[in-house]
């Protein structure tokens, strides 16, 4: 039993949120990745790279697509992504493993290049890492968890000003979800303070 509605108990005895338990892969992503600490520019890169592609798009199709992604965008190392030119672009748009979206493919080649300058003032990692809040959440429902906080609005800006694109105040709380900057597992989910960041 649990004490929300938002948390399903499945067949293994764990609970997850009901967004995590509709498919295999959902389900996987959650039970190994998702909020767990990433630290690396690459892993960061490359997070931020999917939040972008993700947007007004399911998860799911953004996580079937990833080893596609991953081909396509040298394994999300910025150094290279970031050498792209038009001719790149244009081949990118005809690659039917990736999400075909110009402004988000661009999107990606300005971020990787703004993260290749970033590390002349601390790096993408410190930037994001820098964001994190002093409390976390502690959310029972769904519905206690927010879109957006303040922090996601500072790093959202923080981001802006080094030159990065598609990084709204939304997308940025996405990602620190993600990367486990906060944790917001629900209360009940056993997968809640597995981080390591927070209790």
């Amino acid at each position: 039993m649990t004490d929300t509605d938002d948390l399903i108990i499945g067949s293994d005895g764990l609970a997850r949120p009901a967004w995590a338990a509709g498919t295999d892969l959902l389900r996987d992503y959650y039970d190994t990745e998702w909020g767990m600490p990433v630290r690396t520019e690459q892993g960061l890169f490359e997070r931020l790279s999917l939040e972008a592609f993700q947007a007004g798009l399911s998860w799911e199709l953004v996580l079937r697509k990833r080893e596609g992604f991953r081909r396509a965008f040298a394994g999300f190392d910025p150094d290279v992504v970031a050498g792209f030119d038009e001719e790149d672009v244009d081949k990118l748009l005809e690659n039917p493993e990736i999400i075909r979206n110009r402004r988000k493919i661009e999107a990606v080649l300005r971020n990787a290049q703004a993260t290749v300058a970033l590390r002349a003032k601390g790096g993408l990692v410190d930037l994001v890492w820098s964001h994190r809040p002093a409390e976390n959440l502690r959310p029972r429902t769904l519905a206690d968890i927010p879109s957006r906080s303040p922090e996601s609005e500072a790093l959202a800006k923080a981001l802006k000003k080094a030159g990065f694109t598609f990084v709204g105040p939304v997308m940025c709380f996405a990602l620190m979800e993600a990367v486990g900057v906060v944790d917001t597992h629900l209360l009940g989910s056993h997968r809640r303070g597995t981080s390591g960041v927070w209790d």
